[in-house]
């Protein structure tokens, strides 16, 4: 969530195909627009032969169901009380000041509200809208390329995020499932480990008087631009149960955002690709959506970080590497 001190100025111009707008209502309404559609670019307008609920037999274990645990009121209100009162509301208006004095008294009703969306498998509306910020990342004022989203959520679908997010992840680890090549959004992992993996690797082979040859791969637009059909196949495969799924596919279904800045309010536009930016479980769902990449790459050695890739091998000769 993005913080009530922090500003975001609209640009004074902003260029729209051949021609340059001053209006900010139409600058607001094309940033949304840029933003709902940046991962429509990479997406295939012939979509290659791919069955995406059923993964070889032979990498994918046999796993227990998954499905969501009840949720229990103290550890909701647990998440109330640690929330940042100086952090903005979604476009809820619910401000997470007012959500952290009211904890104890709104705890038990919130979280009846929760354990009712797993038995429903049905999110509040309100839960899945975004207030989108454009931020100037440096170059081009008038090119919207040059910024990036910062999204606003609701507090309260933060909060529930992270209990889902805890069970999802508990199932993960405690069953092995995501690849052990794959160091982001992980307790125990991180830029060190990664590092340290491949680092470890290379010398190991230089120690071996052998050649090393690496790809060093960062996707573009890599968190919105997943698939969700693709990846609801990925949970079901991982033993997420029918309601779990049905929960899932509620969650990606209806997305919209507007984007927010001086006062001024786009329009909603739907967001039909990606993982929600800002969320708690976006990562973690990244994550399950990229887990098979480990399996492609064959005699060569793999490692990742959320969408940090380096493909790498070694060998006797640079013929044999390259």
């Amino acid at each position: 969530m993005e913080n009530k001190n922090t500003s975001s100025q609209l640009p004074t111009a902003l260029r729209i195909g051949n021609s340059v707008t001053t209006d900010k209502p139409t600058i607001i309404e094309n940033f949304n627009k840029h933003f709902s559609t940046a991962g429509h670019a990479f997406h295939l307008t012939t979509p290659t032969a791919f069955n995406s609920t059923a993964p070889p037999t032979a990498t994918r274990p046999n796993l227990p169901h998954f499905s969501f645990s009840q949720i229990h009121s103290a550890d909701v209100l647990k998440e109330l009380q640690n929330l940042d009162p100086y952090k903005s509301a979604g476009l809820d208006n619910l401000d997470p000041f007012f959500l952290k004095l009211s904890a104890e008294i709104i705890a038990t009703p919130i979280t009846s509200l929760f354990n009712l969306s797993f038995v429903s498998s049905e999110i509040p509306i309100d839960w899945k809208a975004a207030a989108v910020i454009p931020l100037f990342k440096g170059g081009d004022t008038l090119d919207p390329n040059c910024y990036r989203p910062i999204s606003i959520l609701p507090c309260l679908s933060k909060v529930f995020e992270s209990q889902v997010n805890k069970q999802i992840t508990d199932y993960f680890e405690s069953h092995r499932t995501l690849s052990a090549m794959q160091s982001g959004f992980r307790a125990g992992h991180g830029c060190t480990s990664a590092t340290l993996k491949v680092l470890n690797d290379i010398v190991t082979a230089i120690d071996k008087k052998q050649y090393c040859a690496a790809v060093f791969i960062d996707l573009a637009k890599a968190f919105d631009s997943v698939n969700h059909h693709i990846l609801i196949g990925r949970l079901s495969s991982l033993g997420f149960s029918n309601d779990c799924v049905a929960w899932f596919t509620n969650y990606f279904s209806d997305r919209v955002q507007c984007v927010k800045s001086e006062g001024l309010l786009s329009g909603p536009l739907a967001v039909s690709m990606g993982v929600p930016q800002g969320s708690i479980l976006g990562p973690t769902l990244f994550s399950v959506y990229i887990n098979d990449v480990a399996l492609a790459a064959g005699e060569s050695l793999i490692h990742l970080y959320a969408d940090d890739t380096i493909l790498y091998t070694s060998g006797p000769s640079l013929d044999t590497v390259l």
